[in-house]
């Protein structure tokens, strides 16, 4: 895998650019696990997709998330959830979308600090969290 070089220490990298990294991590993933569920069916597909990527669902997986978290983990998901976007969700409420904020930067933060097996639980446990929902 390749991970660019973003800064020698990711406490000085801004939360945006955290949850901008992450958004895209976790968006492959999703559509990943979407694929080898409903391979053949783009719409299906499409809409499953939404269903983990949107604000919304990750904003339940983080708060079901958080008491498996680390301290250093909790640090970066805190930096993202109260951090101040310049953008905003036309259908999640505020909170919910600084919590998949708050989510994003953490995905971020463990794939540019290449921890695959941590990154991979997380998500792996998102999507445990919002399958159940089903």
């Amino acid at each position: 895998m390749i991970i660019p070089f973003i800064a020698s220490d990711l406490r000085e990298v801004s939360p945006t650019v955290l949850a901008y990294i992450g958004d895209s991590v976790y968006e492959l993933y999703a559509r990943c696990h979407v694929a080898s569920k409903f391979a053949g069916n783009n719409n299906k597909m499409h809409k499953k997709n939404v269903g983990y990527v949107s604000a919304k669902a990750q904003s339940r997986a983080a708060h079901m998330l958080q008491d498996e978290l680390d301290e250093e983990e909790m640090s970066y998901f805190k930096r993202g959830r109260n951090s101040n976007p310049h953008s905003t969700s036309k259908n999640a409420n505020p909170g919910e979308y600084m919590n998949a904020t708050g989510f994003e930067t953490l995905i971020g933060f463990l794939f540019l600090d290449n921890r695959s097996a941590r990154l991979e639980y997380i998500i792996s446990r998102t999507f445990d969290i919002l399958d159940s929902e089903e």
